[in-house]
């Protein structure tokens, strides 16, 4: 009787935990989403197309090594801009910031609640033979232009600025100040875009709204949703490169001890990749699997639904197959190099490896380095930080500087989901986080998973009916200032 007993209660448990999982992810319907009818815009779509194209021909390439940049191409950049927006730059008060930045202020009705508009104009280097076409010729065939930076970020540099150029010869001004915020080293991790925050920082400037490169418009980005999502990054992941070393007395490979410096270094290696770092979901992550997970099938549904029980599946999945829930739901590490002996019979006196972490927020450089140390665990290997920053503030989505991107995003792409996340890679939005808490990375653009894949690849391209769609975009944008 007691075993039956027993077994009733466990069956009743049973049914209740089916019963909540099932109840709550039919509840987990799309949130109502107010759209309004959108206003036409027209924007020069041939225009548009010429003015990135002669962006693009000027070989705005950064490096470390400044043996390899050329300064005149970027001054030439400089000078081409007030050639292309002639009225911007008549309505704009200018400023030349060190390290290559550039400031453009668009006065407005108020200087209260300003709106900052970034991009950057340097680019990539490439390997021209592996081109289908020359990349810094800014050629425009078949409805597509092509060469280095036409998606990071001339891009968006140029929809911006096209978008001020259309208004500003209609006589439009802006109710608050709209700022353009164009740096010339973010692809080297250079100091333009902390320059200008160090600026208003002085003077006292609280930007409304900082939109920078991030998400896009992109289609099967997330588990069982069909419409394209255009992903706003409301935070993004701190950088940590990390060198590890150790040393030996060397010698002949004939007569080995039983554990080479190689070898410990590798053994240090799988102990890090066998135990990653803590899953935990962030606010941006929860936010974003709060919005389009209703949006997906009914599996995925009860999933998103029912994290509270299937978190840990998530996590499963994650230590097995990495993938992006992996990369948004936990501090991740990629070892990336490895050097010993330059003989093959040589014992070498010293060997390193390299690795490089994205930092969740809520951690930081120190605490992830105290982590590595520790799962280490091998007292002769040092480990040294190359570099690092610590993850940005997560900005708010109960703002107005919000609303009015989504609904720009919304009137311009009105198929598209809109929803916050998680941002993996770095981009210059983050010294923003210092003066502001609506700090927002969206590229502006609608990429295919191909386009997506160029951006510092080979043959990177745009069609010219994108450019016109992030003018569009712009334009909604500023009038909504």
């Amino acid at each position: 009787m007691t075993g039956i007993i027993i077994g009733a209660s466990v069956g009743g448990v049973l049914l209740a935990f089916i019963a909540v999982v099932l109840i709550r992810a039919l509840l987990f319907k799309p949130l109502k989403v107010e759209k309004r009818e959108a206003e036409a815009v027209a924007v020069d779509e041939a225009q548009a197309a010429e003015n990135l194209a002669a962006m693009v021909r000027c070989r705005t390439v950064s490096s470390r090594d400044k043996s390899l940049e050329s300064e005149e191409e970027f001054e030439k950049f400089k000078a081409l801009l007030p050639k292309l927006f002639p009225t911007v730059y008549s309505v704009c008060i200018l400023e030349y910031v060190k390290d290559r930045a550039i400031l453009l202020r668009w006065r407005g009705r108020t200087d209260k609640d300003p709106t900052v508009l970034m991009a950057h104009y340097d680019v990539v280097s490439v390997e021209e033979d592996k081109w289908e076409k020359p990349a810094f010729d800014g050629i425009i065939e078949d409805g597509v232009i092509w060469g280095r930076g036409t998606i990071d970020t001339k891009g968006s540099l140029c929809g911006a600025l096209t978008a001020a150029q259309t208004l500003a010869k209609e006589g439009f001004q802006p109710e608050a100040d709209v700022y353009f915020a164009f740096a010339g080293d973010e692809e080297i991790n250079g100091h333009g875009a902390s320059d200008i925050v160090e600026l208003f920082v002085k003077r006292g400037i609280s930007p409304a709204l900082v939109l920078d490169e991030g998400g896009a418009v992109i289609t099967n980005i997330f588990p069982g949703v069909k419409q394209p999502c255009a992903v706003i990054g409301i935070a993004e992941k701190g950088m940590l490169n990390v060198e590890y070393s150790i040393s030996s007395d060397g010698g002949h490979s004939s007569a080995p001890k039983p554990h080479t410096p190689v070898g410990r270094l590798a053994a240090a290696c799988v102990r890090l990749e066998n135990h990653p770092f803590k899953f935990r979901i962030t606010d941006p992550t929860y936010q974003m699997f709060n919005t389009l997970g209703r949006h997906s099938t009914f599996f995925y549904r009860l999933v998103f639904s029912n994290l509270w029980c299937f978190a840990p599946v998530l996590n499963f999945l994650g230590k097995k197959n990495g993938g992006q829930i992996n990369a948004i739901a936990r501090t991740t590490l990629a070892f990336t190099k490895m050097q010993g002996s330059q003989g093959i019979n040589v014992i070498p006196p010293s060997a390193t490896m390299a690795s490089n972490s994205r930092i969740l927020p809520g951690e930081t450089v120190e605490s992830a380095v105290n982590y590595i140390k520790k799962t280490v665990a091998d007292a002769d290997i040092e480990v040294s930080v190359i570099n690092g920053n610590d993850p940005s503030a997560v900005s708010r989505t109960d703002v107005e500087g919000w609303h009015r991107l989504v609904g720009a995003v919304n009137a311009t792409w009105q198929e598209a989901l809109v929803s916050p996340y998680l941002m993996t890679a770095c981009s210059d939005a983050r010294h923003w986080s210092k003066i502001s808490d609506r700090v927002y990375r969206f590229s502006a653009m609608s990429l295919s998973n191909e386009e997506n894949a160029m951006i510092h690849g080979n043959n990177e391209r745009i069609p010219t009916s994108t450019v016109a769609k992030t003018v569009e975009f712009y334009i909604r944008l500023i009038k909504s200032s």
